[in-house]
């Protein structure tokens, strides 16, 4: 993977306390929700350079279903009934 571009970006408080919370939102940086965000209106107006790699996946890995076994019964939830209810000792 080639060298990620470093950029100081200069942005009005408020825009960036939008941009920080909107980022939150989505469960991204505010790196990342600019650069999706960059990317979107290149890619919206042919822009978007066919070389550029696609965004990196940060986070967790998304779980591999393919793999998994099938749910035994370990796995089922208990049909016992249980009795949560308070009652005075006998």
């Amino acid at each position: 993977m080639a060298e990620r571009k470093k950029i100081l970006l200069r942005l009005d408080p408020a825009v960036h306390d939008a941009l920080a919370r909107w980022a939150s939102d989505e469960l991204r940086s505010t790196n990342a929700q600019i650069e999706f965000l960059l990317r979107a209106a290149l890619a919206d107006r042919g822009r978007l350079p066919r070389e550029a790699g696609a965004m990196p996946r940060r986070g967790r890995p998304r779980r591999d279903t393919t793999t998994d076994p099938e749910p035994g019964p370990e796995d089922a939830p208990s049909t016992e009934a249980v009795d949560v209810r308070r009652t005075p000792p006998p």
